[in-house]
């Protein structure tokens, strides 16, 4: 195991900053090339305008824009690399616990800016000068911010304040720009899950996002189109007909598939996507993705390699349950509390 610089180390006691500074710079640098290299153009694009923002030190908010399997999680790790093979600090961040997961010393949002639960236009976060949440957010030259359209427009706002008193809490600093001058990227899809508002209706959820806010008119918007992740280890003959299923997924997502709507349309499934003429389509369906599954159940991969995805949430269930009465033994429930049960007396739940 590679040991972390203990003389950059030793200048702080802040346990967020060495955190933060502990990533071998040889390591990452390393890992930075073979990034790099695999680029694509599109990618490159994206990477070198960002990275000259933070040359020219005078701030600046991108938001990169691709559906799913564009590549953005590729581009976060290509642009964490390069940041701290130079021993700088910059933070990955996500709107999500599982979206947080990919990225290298990746948090939630909530968590590393202490953004509050219950927003308004006039929150801000709770970061006093001289901790370390405060020292770290000094010292941060990058911020990435994945899975943007998720978060109610009122989040962002409340970082951009926060930032702008930690970088003016300095006299010898004037920054006028979004974010304290930093440089910001966020990352997403306006197609996927966007800020829920409690019975909301479709206008107040659409003000709730990010390109509502006054953030959006100084925010570049960098766009990605290719996607990498259908291409990866498929055949050249394989290419066009992957090509055309995006290409339908992203018309679908867009609702320009099955002319001009208000939101509801019906549009034609291909015929090879199809279940024909079968008494009971569910559990064909499952047995297509799960072929042998009472013999292969315990290998590591089985699942790793096959989903069944649907729409709502009482199909879902109906599937699980079907496969679940499939495994032979008998179904146990385990339930869980969230909450603690408090004794009158302290002495009845501590031993002395």
């Amino acid at each position: 195991m590679s040991f972390p610089d203990i003389e950059t180390i030793s200048r702080t006691t802040n346990p967020l900053m060495v955190e933060e500074l502990s990533y071998d710079t040889e390591t990452m640098n390393n890992e930075f090339n073979h990034l790099f290299d695999s680029l694509t153009d599109e990618q490159r694009r994206v990477y070198n305008e960002i990275m000259n923002a933070l040359v020219d030190k005078k701030g600046g908010v991108f938001f990169v824009y691709g559906y799913g399997g564009t590549g953005k999680t590729y581009l976060w790790k290509t642009l964490s690399a390069s940041i701290r093979a130079k021993g700088d600090v910059m933070l990955n961040v996500a709107s999500s616990g599982i979206a947080s997961l990919l990225l290298e010393g990746g948090r939630t949002t909530h968590s590393r800016f202490l953004i509050p639960i219950n927003l308004t236009e006039d929150s801000i976060c709770p970061v006093k000068g001289n901790t370390d949440v405060y020292e770290l957010l000094k010292q941060t030259s990058l911020i990435i911010w994945d899975e943007a359209p998720m978060i109610h427009k009122h989040a962002f706002e409340a970082l951009d304040k926060t930032l702008n008193d930690v970088m003016n809490g300095d006299s010898a600093n004037t920054f006028e720009a979004l974010f304290g001058g930093k440089v910001v990227v966020f990352g997403g899809d306006f197609r996927q899950i966007l800020p829920v508002v409690t019975n909301g209706t479709r206008s107040e959820c659409a003000n709730a996002c990010i390109n509502s806010s006054y953030i959006w008119s100084k925010c570049k918007v960098l766009k990605l189109t290719k996607n990498m992740r259908l291409r990866v280890g498929c055949r050249s003959s394989d290419v066009e007909n992957i090509k055309e299923f995006a290409d339908r997924l992203l018309d679908i997502g867009q609702g320009t598939l099955g002319g001009p709507n208000d939101g509801e349309s019906v549009i034609d499934i291909p015929d090879d996507l199809l279940i024909l003429n079968s008494v009971d389509p569910i559990g064909d369906l499952i047995r297509f993705v799960y072929p042998d599954i009472l013999d292969r159940f315990n290998e590591l991969t089985y699942f790793q390699d096959r989903a069944l995805l649907a729409p709502l949430n009482e199909v879902v269930q109906e599937i699980n349950e079907r496969m679940l009465a499939l495994f032979p033994g008998d179904e146990v429930q385990y339930l869980s509390s969230d909450s603690l049960a408090e004794s009158e007396d302290v002495s009845d739940a501590v031993d002395p």
